[in-house]
Order: structure tokens, then sequence, then C-alpha cells
């Protein structure tokens, strides 16, 4: 008996031991038992049940960059767009036009937390989101968005901002094009309806899609890609927004440009910009932010945000030196003016190929978007007759068409693209239809000039219902600063 129970005691002391022994680095503790399985008798569970798969954490790295990248993005709209364009103007418009900007960057930040991130990035249908996330409803700092890598994720707080700042950047897109002219009052009502309309459906059905995640077969592939928007159910490929940003905003700058009218003496009156140098700043400031707006755009800090900052660092010089040796040969000088714009030229034409296209492809887009662009704000201008004050048309919409375009070529693995990738094998596929790419490219680009050109009409005819687009004949000569905000830029 003494013997029985000292071994009874020894086996007590061992497992009491046992269980109060320090978990080693590479062990794993055991799963507490949920009330279900605690309940359950032991022979009932299965020899080996699978543990539950971790929730996914964002890499920090990812993180830091994402919100850098977003502080990049804001400071290109202001004070860099703000600053481009209040040059291009005559001084007596130019506090104006800062305005315009700063402001309307402020009402679409607001109206993308209340109702357009819902709209854009939430399942709906193939144009339009639902209305589950309005004012950000259920986001938490534990929320996490998709990237373009399975098991990858970025914390949705971070991703919220970032693509409201695209939103904001691209209806400060528009001012430019009815510069000098408009009410007030008529550019923020416009900027409620279109970026409703227009923006926000736009980046859904370009942009949304269930993440890479959902593609783990043929069947879930095909699941997955009826959730997403329209264009991006084409294999429209835009890696930051040539259609969604440039082409959409551009369309509806020039429709502006139609209906608000020219501005008083335009063709007899110099018109000329009052400040190249706030316009160089600009175009510094604008090049500076890009990189967040096409590095960013790959939402992560590896090797396809690398290659995004390289080509928007080589497409745009490109684009700035093709602009300026053309004008140099044509009218025997070279500009300040011109090498600024060359370089917008550049920014907007690589934005939709950052991601997509090797770095020949980059050069190449450059270079072209430098001498197309140069003809859209000359040749094309005068063909279409509409007074786009500040070329939003001939530089945002001639360089996205053109950017949309060479994407399909230049993604092409054969030209050192990233060509398409296939989710379902998580590598690039095996083959690239170049015209067929061209052909989705070139759907997506009539697509957005259809959208935005039919909701800009619509908005502004109802914006001159209720509130009149344009200034009186006697305050546009005045000018904008004192009329519309009663101050001046300058003191002399």
């Amino acid at each position: 008996m003494k013997k029985f129970i000292a071994m009874l005691l020894t086996a007590c002391a061992v497992g009491l031991g046992a269980l109060s022994a320090p978990v080693l680095a590479d062990e794993k503790p055991a799963a507490a038992p949920t009330a279900a399985t605690a309940e359950a008798p032991a022979a009932a569970a299965p020899a080996e049940a699978p543990a539950a798969a971790p929730a996914l954490q964002a890499n920090k790295g990812d993180t830091a960059w994402l919100l850098v990248a977003t502080a990049f993005v804001i400071l290109m709209s202001i004070p860099g767009l703000a600053l481009f364009y209040g040059g291009l103007v005559r001084s007596k418009n130019m506090l104006s036009v800062l305005m315009q900007v700063f402001v309307t960057f402020s009402l679409i930040t607001v109206l993308w937390v209340i109702y357009g991130y819902s709209i854009a990035f939430t399942e709906g249908n193939a144009f339009f989101g639902s209305l589950d996330k309005l004012f950000l409803k259920g986001v938490t700092i534990e929320s996490m968005a998709a990237t373009w890598s399975k098991a990858v994720v970025v914390p949705e707080l971070a991703y919220i901002p970032f693509q409201g700042a695209f939103a904001a950047i691209t209806c400060g897109l528009i001012v430019g094009a009815f510069a000098e002219r408009i009410k007030f009052s008529a550019v923020l009502l416009f900027m409620v309806l279109w970026f409703t309309f227009s923006y926000a459906p736009m980046a859904h059905m370009v942009w949304y899609w269930a993440g890479p995640d959902a593609y783990t077969s043929a069947e879930a592939a095909e699941k997955a890609n009826a959730t997403a928007g329209w264009l991006f159910q084409k294999g429209a490929l835009d890696f930051a927004g040539g259609t969604v940003v440039h082409i959409n905003a551009a369309v509806a700058g020039l429709v502006g440009a139609f209906l608000v009218g020219k501005r008083v003496g335009y063709g007899r009156d110099s018109m000329a910009p009052h400040s190249l140098t706030m316009t160089m700043i600009g175009a510094s400031l604008l090049w500076f932010g890009w990189f967040g707006f096409n590095a960013g755009s790959a939402l992560e800090a590896n090797g396809i945000a690398a290659l995004a900052f390289v080509n928007t660092w080589l497409a745009t010089a490109a684009a700035a030196l093709s602009w300026m040796m053309v004008e140099w040969l044509v009218k025997g000088k070279p500009s300040m003016l011109g090498a600024a714009s060359g370089a917008v030229a550049g920014l907007v034409a690589i934005t939709p190929a950052a991601g997509y296209v090797g770095v020949v492809g980059a050069l190449v887009i450059g270079l072209a978007a430098g001498v197309v662009c140069l003809w859209g704000v000359n040749g094309l201008k005068k063909l279409l007759g509409a007074d786009d004050s500040l070329d939003v048309f001939g530089v945002h919409g001639v360089g996205g068409i053109l950017g949309a375009i060479l994407t399909g070529v230049f993604a092409a693995p054969s030209l050192g693209g990233q060509g398409i990738f296939d989710y379902v094998a998580n590598k690039a596929a095996d083959s690239y239809d170049m015209m067929g790419q061209v052909m989705v490219q070139a759907t997506a680009v009539g697509t957005t000039v259809i959208w935005s050109g039919i909701v800009a009409v619509v908005a502004f005819k109802l914006v001159d219902m209720f509130v009149g687009l344009r200034v009186s004949e006697e305050e546009e000569r005045e000018g904008l600063d004192i009329v519309s905000h009663g101050e001046t830029a300058y003191h002399y």
C-alpha cells in the first residue's frame, strides 16, 4: 500500500511539473477548448483536428509606406496642384483658383468618408457599391483591406484616406478647365454631383474586386469576378488612375469649358500666366507627390512599388524633354511653361501603366506623351474651339488616353512588361494577347468618356438652373479674388 501511494504521489508530481513547464519558442501551446468542445466527449473529437487559420496581420512596412504615400498625394493636391494652376491664371484670379482647389479637396474628403468610399469600394453591382459603410460604419483599427498579393493586407484605415486623396485631387483637376469665370458656389455644387455620380462609380467599375485570396480555383475565380466592377471584370489595366482620375476629370473639364463659356476677351486680350515661378514650384510638387500616387498604388513596399517609382521618375523626365525639344524646334525657344507642362503630361501618361510596364516602356510612353500632349494643347484645342483655361483636356485627357492605350502594348512580357497575373495559379499568366488587351483598354477609355461626359452635362445643367454657372462680365473683368472672396493674392 505504501509503495502504491508513493507511486501515485510521484506520478502527480511529474504531471504537475509538466503542466507548469514553459512553452519553448519552437512549440505552439494547445488552443483552449471552446464551450462546445469542452462539453463533448474526447472520443468525439477527430484525431488531428485542423487549427483555425489565424487572422491576417498587416505588415508594418507596408502600412508605413501607404501612410507616407497618402501624405504625398495630399501634398501634390495642396499646395502642388493649387500652385501649378494658380501661377497659370492672371493675378486677379490667383486666390480664387487656390480657394477652389483647397476647398474642393476639403469637400470631397468629407464626402468620401460619408458615402464615397462605400459606393466605390464595397460589393454591390457592376457599377455601384452598396451603402453598407456609410460614415465608415464597421471600420475599426482591426479592419483589413486586400492588396495585390495573397495573404497580404493593410489596415483599412490606411487604405481609405489613400483612395480618398485620389478622389479629392481628381475633382481638383477639373477646376483648371473653367478657371477665371465660374461662380464659387457653382464649383462646389458641381463637385458634389459629379463626385457622386461619376468619380465614385468609375472607381468602383475599375478598381473594386474581392481581393486575391478569393481566387482559390477556377470556379471561385468566376464567382469572385462576378462581384467585381464592370471594367475590372473585362480585365482593364489601370494601375493608378488613367481612366478613373485623368480621363474622367478631363472630360468633365472639357464639358465645363463648353457650357460655362469662354472668358471675356478670350482670343483678344492677353491671358498670359502671371507667375511661372509658382507654376514651376507646383509642377515640382506634383512630380514629388506623384511617387505616392503611383508607387503607393502597389499597396505594398515591394518590387512593384519600386518599378512604379522608377517608371514615374523616368517617364516624367522624358516627357519634359520631348515637349521642350519639339517646342524649341517649332517656336525657336524652349520655355519653362513647356517643360513644366511636359512633366505633368508624362506623369499623367505613366499613371495607368506604372506598375505594369518595364523601364523601356515607361521611357517610350514619356517621350510620346510630351509630343502628343503638346499637340493636344495647341492643335486639338483649336479644333475643339473650347476655352479650356489651363489645358485640362489637352494634358490630362490626351495624356490619359495615350497612357491607357499604351499600357495594353507595353504590359506585354515580350516588351519588358509584367503581363497578366493569374491569381488562381498565383503566377504570371503563360500568354499575353496584346491586341486583345489594347481593345479592353480602349473599351475602358470609351466607357470613361461617355460616363463622365453624360454626368458632367447633367450636373452643369442642374447647377446652372439652381445657382448659375458664371459671374457677370463686370465681375469677371474685376477679378474673382475680390468679387468672390473679398481678398487679393497680392498687395503692392
